[in-house]
């Protein structure tokens, strides 16, 4: 028996590149497991954004149903209805606080385009004001489809690479 031969059982051989995939993907699964969502309703979706903790919609199952009110603790910020122009920094500050990486639903009509409400009170896209990386349509939308976007958004950390800056 050859030294090649024993040392196969008690040494493990890779790469740095095999190192780094596997450190990736442990991340990404962490991450997308453990969706901690910002608690920001504006308007009627906030009832349905409310409604994916019940027990029907049970968000749990994917590991977003913590909701926070902090900014500081929470990394997926859901705008759930027309944003305001007196509300527009605000929203901003938020988002801002929040920690890196961080991720953005527009929820409804209202956040995402300003719906009926065009004049100059309503800002026209949160898009305006923070990047938006899911955009789910509906007025309001049903706790499902933001269930949907969760799990979109799910799938794009799981592309994402953290460790590559």
């Amino acid at each position: 028996m050859g030294v090649e031969e024993e040392l196969k059982d008690t040494v493990f051989l890779t790469t740095v590149e095999r190192m780094v995939g596997l450190a990736e993907s442990t991340v990404n699964w962490a991450r997308k497991s453990s969706l901690w969502p910002l608690t920001f309703g504006l308007a009627c979706c906030a009832i349905e954004m409310m409604a994916t903790v019940s027990a029907r919609a049970d968000v749990s199952r994917f590991g977003a149903e913590v909701f926070r009110a902090s900014p500081r603790q929470a990394d997926l910020m859901i705008v759930s209805g027309r944003v305001s122009r007196k509300m527009a920094p605000a929203v901003r500050r938020i988002y801002d606080q929040m920690a890196d990486p961080k991720w953005v639903i527009s929820m409804g009509s209202c956040a995402s385009t300003g719906n009926v409400f065009n004049n100059y009170a309503i800002v026209q896209g949160v898009d305006r004001i923070v990047p938006v990386d899911v955009y789910l349509p509906g007025c309001p939308p049903r706790p499902e489809a933001l269930i949907s976007a969760i799990i979109q958004i799910q799938e794009k950390i799981k592309k994402d690479h953290p460790l590559r800056g």
